[in-house]
């Protein structure tokens, strides 16, 4: 006697979508690893440029700004740490902050076919989209452990709090990545908005200086940057006791994160609905 295989059918309504949309990102994670996987291996494979410039741009960033910040300003270090190695720690969080951000904001654009006609909660799109960031962070931080190496640094027990700032630098990109990436597909002069801030923020950041050189009763204020608490967070935990954490500055940066992951979320759950008649 045989028995026919089960057949689970799907059904797809306004309602029961909202309600049970939380639980579909689950039930579609394969997807989030498809699309996570496709965009990782179109980036590195068969190619020399994507791997090397993984490596030559935080490199050749760091170079920079420690001949014309360390060498030719005489900006101060933090503690006794060398200076290439304060620029790198601060280069890390920025590069991931940023190139997150960037991902993020123009993933539903890009994938505008899927989008239009299959089912699934969009949210997965741009969370998908930043893990070729974070590939492009594993990578690079392979030049930070060489430049350790070379300067015979060795971290304390904070580098064990690493991951922890990996995943404040994934919040804070992937809050207003959410809100623009939204917009960017009712409104495609949104995509002119991230370059601009990426460009404006490497220098309004501390990634060339340490925040410790902003006058004390201006730090709170320019903790404002939530990408500031990231930093600080990422040169602690690498710099360890070299390397002093701005408490009330870094609380702050959590709050607005939380905000802005908050706002994010909300923005592009009441867009989600028109996603396919826009694009």
């Amino acid at each position: 006697m045989s028995t026919s295989p089960s057949v689970h059918t799907l059904v797809i309504a306004p309602g029961l979508a909202e309600r049970h949309y939380w639980r579909d990102l689950w039930r579609y994670r394969e997807l989030f690893f498809v699309l996570a996987w496709r965009d990782v291996s179109v980036r590195y494979k068969q190619t020399i440029i994507g791997f090397a410039w993984a490596l030559l741009q935080p490199f050749l960033t760091m170079v920079v700004f420690t001949i014309v910040f360390g060498k030719l300003a005489k900006m101060p270090t933090e503690g006794n740490a060398p200076y290439a190695l304060m620029v790198f720690a601060g280069l890390l969080p920025w590069q991931f902050f940023s190139s997150s951000l960037s991902s993020s904001s123009g993933s539903l654009i890009g994938n505008a076919g899927l989008i239009s006609k299959v089912y699934f909660p969009r949210l997965i799109v741009p969370t998908a989209a930043v893990v070729v960031s974070f590939v492009d962070f594993l990578v690079s931080f392979m030049i930070l452990v060489l430049v350790m190496v070379w300067y015979q640094f060795v971290p304390g027990w904070q580098i064990l709090t690493l991951p922890f700032f990996v995943l404040m630098a994934f919040l804070a990109a992937l809050g207003p990545g959410l809100w623009i990436t939204s917009l960017n597909v009712k409104y495609r002069d949104f995509r002119y908005v991230i370059p601009f801030i990426v460009s404006m923020g490497l220098y309004v950041s501390p990634v060339g200086f340490s925040s410790s050189v902003i006058p004390e009763q201006w730090r709170l204020l320019y903790s404002l940057n939530p990408v500031v608490g990231v930093i600080d967070g990422f040169r602690w935990a690498i710099l360890g006791g070299e390397s002093n954490l701005y408490w009330p500055g870094f609380i702050l940066s959590w709050v607005l994160i939380a905000f802005f992951l908050w706002h994010g979320i909300r923005q592009f759950r009441k867009m989600e609905k028109g996603f396919a008649d826009y694009i």
